[in-house]
């Protein structure tokens, strides 16, 4: 029996232009007040990078900060050795970027957007709860995630899916921006790379560099899964399951 033709797998127009799109509006509204609230969440996430790369290695985690100015502290206590150091300085621009990519997959790939959404809110509650060290960090916490607790309850499914994506592409954003502020706006104060340069003896402008490399690798294999298209089940192997499907189904006698 003849194949019918189907598309090959390959990017999903759709998908490709709705985050470009998304791209395009987080650039142009990136320094917007009303967007403010959406850059402390991508600051707590740089900051939960430290955080989680700081417990991996043994160490201790003091408090987490996140300033009404947009800035982020993590406070920890580390071990000696120099791949602690890497490890968790590395973690904020680099997890930010992993943190985008995860949820870029699971939004376009997997549709687990409510999913998302309950997990963050679990997140940010846990990171006020136990690591908050000031008042505005706290409260931000509980509020912030009393929002994204809310929303994955009461929003239909295709809201959902807007507001998962838009968090992922400022994710991934805030961490190519601050890599692009290391690198070609140096001097605006202690940045990871110069507080890792202090302990390697390493330029920060090598590990921005590197660091820029990883997120962007990262952001664009996970954006070829995101956006592929799923592989079509070739006719003739539906025609074949429905045929044997349709030989297993007991007879029925028409009764006058």
């Amino acid at each position: 029996m003849p194949t019918s033709f189907r598309r090959p797998p390959g990017i999903d127009a759709g998908r490709l232009l709705l985050l470009a799109a998304l791209v395009v509006v987080g650039l142009w509204f990136w320094s917007s007040p009303w967007l403010a609230p959406l850059r402390l969440l991508v600051v707590l996430v740089h900051e939960t990078g430290h955080a989680l790369a700081t417990l991996a290695f043994g160490g201790r985690v003091e408090r987490v900060i996140v300033g009404a100015d947009e800035s982020g502290q993590c406070l920890s206590s580390l071990p000696t050795g120099w791949l602690p150091q890497i490890a968790v300085y590395s973690a904020g621009y680099v997890g930010s970027a992993l943190s985008g990519a995860l949820q870029l997959v699971l939004a376009f790939r997997f549709r687990l957007h409510r999913a998302v959404l309950y997990a963050m809110a679990v997140w940010v509650t846990t990171m006020g709860l136990i690591y908050a060290g000031n008042a505005f960090t706290l409260g931000y916490c509980l509020a912030m995630g009393a929002v994204l607790l809310l929303l994955a309850r009461f929003l239909p499914a295709g809201a959902e899916r807007a507001v998962v994506m838009v968090i992922a592409v400022f994710t991934g954003l805030y961490a190519l921006f601050d890599l692009r502020d290391d690198l070609w706006l140096p001097g605006g104060g202690l940045s990871d790379a110069a507080l890792l340069a202090a302990q390697t003896h390493v330029p920060a402008v090598l590990w921005s560099l590197l660091w820029s490399a990883v997120s962007v690798a990262v952001l664009v294999l996970a954006g070829s899964i995101a956006l592929r298209r799923a592989a079509p089940i070739p006719s003739d192997a539906l025609e074949a399951v429905r045929s044997a499907a349709a030989s297993g189904m007991p007879r029925t006698t028409p009764h006058p």
